[in-house]
């Protein structure tokens, strides 16, 4: 779905898939996979988009940029709010690897620094929404996160729609 002489879009993009397995929990544990906070903002859809006779994914990068840093980060704190979590708490932030300022940006706002921030962008680049779950997954396989910890996880992308959720690192 890119447009491969549009330079300003189509070298942001990779392609990828993740998955997850979820397991119950007993009835004294506390839950391992917190309550989603997600949503769009509809004023702002045609910031990334996919129309017209081409369909290919167009999107006002700089629009984008100034969404993800400013708007996502009171979002990301409802999440853990939601989930029981302190953000002080938080072993690991795990977001979208749209880019590496919008990373440090949300993570700054975020005020938690003794949290370990992924930025697998270098590595997998943005792999859409397979992005989340690999950068995840790096972490766990290079044990930098302990088993049980909370970890903060958030996507955001086309439309600017978003969701976010605290888990338990397996």
């Amino acid at each position: 779905m890119v447009d491969w002489t549009d330079r300003s879009t189509c070298i942001i993009f990779g392609d990828a898939a993740g998955a997850a397995v979820v397991s119950a929990t007993g009835p004294d544990e506390p839950s391992k996979v917190g309550p989603v906070v997600w949503g769009s903002v509809p004023e702002k859809s045609d910031a990334v988009r996919i129309e017209g006779w081409r369909p290919y994914i167009q999107q006002e990068g700089q629009a984008v940029f100034r969404w993800a840093t400013t708007a996502l980060a009171p979002l990301a704190i409802k999440a853990c709010e939601r989930a029981g979590v302190p953000v002080e708490d938080i072993a690991a932030f795990v977001p979208h690897q749209a880019n590496a300022r919008i990373i440090e940006g949300i993570a700054k706002r975020l005020g938690m620094p003794q949290a370990l921030v992924a930025k697998d962008i270098v590595e997998s680049g943005n792999t859409s929404a397979a992005s989340v779950p690999l950068a995840l997954s790096k972490l766990v396989e290079r044990r930098e996160v302990p088993s049980g910890a909370p970890v903060l996880l958030f996507g955001f992308g086309g439309g600017l729609t978003y969701a976010g959720q605290v888990v338990r690192c397996p």
